[in-house]
């Protein structure tokens, strides 16, 4: 008789589906993938996990023969018309995804990150223009606002979140993608976008009702400077509120711990793991 295989984490399952943490996360939390919890963990039956992935209503079967052609396909698909300054058919992209069963939180995670991450690498490789990464940027940020309608949930909120970039990073894009998500997930978003000086961060959590948690984020590492007197800020208008902080400027672990932080939210996944495990103690 063949021993039972032991359960998966979240990350497990993640990594066997070949999809995103935070798109296994979105699966559980609708229903989609059967799980249970364990503390504050995660916990799935391998058997439950490799039928999502032979589902092909899923679209994630990672065999030599299968899916992950698409999936690169569309991504280059949606990348060349972002580019290319086309709009409409970078919709068209995100509605062929929508149409075949993904849901806003996969073209977040699947098509606009890994485009826009890979358009700021060719930049930085100088194969890229200024104008050339603004436009995409541009572009992905139209995009945005017409998604972010479906990630409202009814229903009473489970607290107010408030995210911001730090003052001196101009990039709006992380934040407002995250908001999407966070929202997604039950939560109140309060977006205050990028270049906000700490003491704006403070005012906006006065406005909040049930105020939860704070994300702070910081793309550029000219601008970290301002993280300290950010968390400082944030701290002295409410000293007990969950503040994450995340980006590509924030490096390591060891600098959330010393500029005052409770959480190094590395990506969506961790933001909205971090968002989940305190919200039983504080909601």
């Amino acid at each position: 008789m063949e021993a039972k295989k032991e359960p998966l984490s979240l990350g497990e399952a993640a990594e066997r589906l070949g999809v995103h943490y935070m798109t296994a996360y979105r699966w559980i939390r609708i229903g989609r993938l059967p799980a249970t919890k364990d503390g504050t963990e995660w916990r799935l039956d391998p058997a439950d996990v490799d039928r999502a992935r032979s589902d092909r209503a899923f679209g994630t079967d990672r065999s030599k023969n299968a899916p992950t052609k698409p999936r690169a396909a569309a991504r280059d698909r949606f990348e060349r018309r972002l580019l290319a300054g086309d709009e409409a058919g970078a919709w068209l992209v995100v509605e062929s995804a929508l149409s075949s069963g993904a849901v806003p939180a996969d073209v977040h995670l699947e098509l606009l990150v890994p485009s826009l991450v890979s358009i700021g690498k060719r930049w930085s490789a100088h194969e890229l223009t200024v104008a050339d990464e603004h436009r995409a940027s541009a572009i992905a940020q139209r995009l945005i606002g017409r998604l972010g309608p479906r990630f409202n949930r009814p229903g009473k909120k489970r607290g107010g979140v408030v995210l911001g970039s730090v003052s001196g990073d101009p990039h709006a894009l992380p934040t407002a993608i995250l908001g999407d998500l966070v929202r997604g997930a039950g939560f109140e978003v309060f977006d205050l976008g990028a270049n906000t000086p700490a003491e704006d961060f403070a005012v906006a959590m006065r406005k909040v009702p049930r105020l939860f948690a704070v994300g702070i984020g910081c793309a550029c590492d000219q601008a970290r400077a301002a993280v300290a007197p950010t968390i400082a800020a944030v701290r002295a208008e409410a000293p007990d509120i969950a503040v994450l902080l995340g980006g590509p400027a924030i490096r390591n672990e060891g600098f959330v711990r010393k500029v005052g932080a409770d959480v190094w939210a590395r990506d969506a996944g961790s933001v909205l793991a971090a968002l989940e495990q305190a919200a039983p103690s504080r909601h």
